[in-house]
């Protein structure tokens, strides 16, 4: 099938189905776009037990109370070799939150929440869950002018579900998700990505504030090391050995070996956005075949372009290894 008209099938499909999302002036989008300096509400939405990354996105986000205001923590549903199906995944992420935030001296009352069982199996049918439920109550009792930070690092199903289900809650939040691949990656078959791929069209055609952290080349620079979380991490309190062990596992006994870290990028953007320097960008359409095409008449976003790997790294040790 050529290109454009594979272009031409996805612009109807997505006319087609279009939901009836508030229509938001480009200049006020482009408002909630602008990197926070101050203190902000934000909610974690994450897939903990897939990796070993979110682990340490969610003790990152915990341990920044002067920037972060953490008020509730979403287990994202996966498949893998960590998980046989999507719902598995979803609980075994919602377990490994109960476990850390039990480390933290965190109570998970009204606070951690089982998301999506499954994805969405089409872009107008969201999947019920008390993520998305408690995200369309924060959200709602937010406001434009001081916006709850929606904070997805894995598939954005539960997100996208919220969004179907209130689509006036966009006016309220800024979505901050690590997921896909830069706009000139030849694919975006991206693990978070490509899971639910009609939750991440429903969040692109949506018109929600978004800021996107591209895994490749970008986030792919935010690597560490066995010897390096060794000389910072073990020892210093449970939670940082914690950590450290399960790289280690995870590694299986590997030499020269190194593992990104990628889901504290997000993190790390709210706290100082000069860590991951971004631009506007124009948002991309998102095909069926998992890649993005481009027209300049669609709404803005926010996209990283690069990485400060050893200011991150410096204040997230610090952090872990001091609380």
């Amino acid at each position: 099938m050529k290109p454009v008209f594979t272009l031409f099938l996805t612009l109807i499909v997505i006319s087609l189905f279009a939901q009836n999302y508030p229509k938001m002036k480009e200049s006020e989008r482009i408002k909630k776009l602008i990197p926070p300096t101050g203190k902000i509400k934000m909610v974690l939405d994450t897939d903990t037990y897939n990796e070993v990354d979110d682990q340490f996105a969610l003790a990152y986000a915990l341990l920044s109370p002067d920037k972060i205001d953490l008020q509730a923590v979403y287990a994202a549903p996966f498949k893998n070799n960590r998980a046989a199906f999507p719902g598995e995944g979803m609980e075994k992420s919602y377990n490994e939150i109960l476990k850390l935030l039990k480390m933290m001296g965190k109570s998970p009352d009204d606070f951690a929440f089982r998301g999506s069982n499954r994805y969405l199996e089409d872009v107008k049918r969201p999947v019920k869950s008390d993520a998305a439920n408690d995200l369309i109550k924060k959200a709602l009792a937010c406001s434009p002018e001081d916006p709850l930070y929606v904070v997805p690092i894995g598939c954005i199903t539960n997100i996208a579900s919220a969004i179907l289900t209130e689509p006036k809650i966009i006016e309220n939040i800024v979505v901050v998700w690590l997921g896909g691949n830069d706009l000139n990656w030849p694919h975006q078959k991206e693990f978070n990505l490509m899971q639910d791929v009609p939750a991440a069209q429903v969040v692109f055609d949506s018109g929600v504030p978004f800021v996107i952290f591209p895994t490749r080349p970008v986030i792919s620079h935010l690597h560490t090391t066995i010897p390096e979380l060794k000389h910072y991490l073990e020892g210093k309190n449970e939670l940082s050995d914690y950590l450290y062990n399960i790289v280690v596992e995870y590694s299986g006994g590997r030499t020269a070996w190194s593992k990104v870290i990628w889901d504290v990028a997000a993190v790390a953007w709210l706290i100082n956005p000069d860590w991951v320097p971004t631009n506007i960008v124009h948002s991309p359409i998102l095909t069926d075949q998992v890649t993005y095409s481009t027209d300049h008449s669609r709404h803005f976003i926010r996209m990283a372009t690069d990485i400060r790997r050893d200011a991150i790294f410096e204040d997230l040790f610090n952090k872990l290894s001091g609380q």
